[in-house]
């Protein structure tokens, strides 16, 4: 079991050990039953249980956005989430279109067994998880099952290696139907070399490419996250830039020949090239 400290205000923070170094819950002081987890200090997922269709993070709500613009609203769909945290945007999913089924691969079988125990999901949501390696969890996907493919997975801050090659993205392509959506959380600050290999590798396995990002980020000015959007049908790319720009903190939407220029020449990465993102400056958890 976890242990628990006290905090200045509010119910206590949960803390355990987990595989992935140790898990912290905090609690929001400013919502009544919402919680931050915390690996190793570095925030993970946001979630509230009173509310799963807040989203605190900035780059969950420029997935969110995508979520909503996958199909019609409130449209049943398959989700398939790489990754799992807290299982914030799978409870995203579930409160805004019921009746989707989805699967949710998370390599930390102890931080699933705290996050199911301290952080129920609603018995309700159809949401099988699964205690796997995300490309191995992924592969057990059927043929064309998915509406939709989140990757959001990080190991000690960086996303592996095995999970940023044109084979995985041929992987999520053969899980996704004709029309399904694939949306990625990247990391990276300057140069972008990450940023940039990743956006020719997805521009190499999907006919259409959005990338959400804070202006500053995209400067090369700080380290941050980025969302990718990628889809072998149209994107919605007027709608998802009025989103972005409408958020708290103002995302910005690059497409077509902006985003190509963006890569500035970068090579599709395979799996004998692919490293993992590059860890985040000690600044940014500060």
């Amino acid at each position: 079991m976890g242990r628990s400290r006290n905090t200045r205000r509010g119910p206590a923070v949960i803390e355990e050990p987990v595989d992935g170094g140790l898990a912290q819950l905090v609690p929001d002081p400013d919502r009544g039953r919402a919680w931050t987890l915390l690996i190793d200090g570095a925030p993970q997922s946001h979630v509230d249980l009173d509310d799963p269709a807040y989203l605190s993070f900035d780059y969950q709500r420029r997935i969110g956005h995508a979520i909503d613009l996958a199909a019609p609203p409130g449209r049943p769909v398959h989700a398939v989430h790489l990754g799992g945290g807290a299982f914030t945007l799978a409870r995203y999913v579930a409160a805004t279109r019921p009746r989707s089924t989805q699967q949710v691969v998370e390599r930390d079988a102890r931080l699933v067994e705290l996050v199911r125990r301290e952080l129920p999901l609603d018995p309700n949501a159809r949401v099988r998880v699964r205690a796997a390696d995300a490309r191995a969890g992924l592969a057990k996907v059927p043929d064309g099952w998915a509406d939709l493919v989140v990757a959001d997975v990080f190991s000690g801050a960086r996303t592996p290696a095995h999970l940023t090659s044109t084979e995985f993205l041929d992987e999520v392509r053969r899980a996704l139907k004709p029309t399904g959506v694939y949306a990625a959380n990247l990391a990276d600050g300057p140069p972008l070399a990450h940023l940039r290999g990743q956006i020719a590798t997805a521009a190499a396995r999907f006919g259409g490419l959005a990338l959400i990002a804070d202006a500053a980020v995209l400067r090369g000015k700080r380290f941050g996250n980025a969302v990718l959007v990628a889809s072998d049908a149209p994107l919605p790319l007027a709608e998802l830039t009025r989103r972005a720009a409408s958020d708290p903190h103002p995302g910005r939407v690059e497409h077509g020949r902006a985003l190509t220029d963006f890569a500035g020449g970068a090579v599709p990465v395979t799996d004998e090239a692919a490293v993992a993102s590059p860890a985040p400056p000690p600044s940014v958890f500060r």
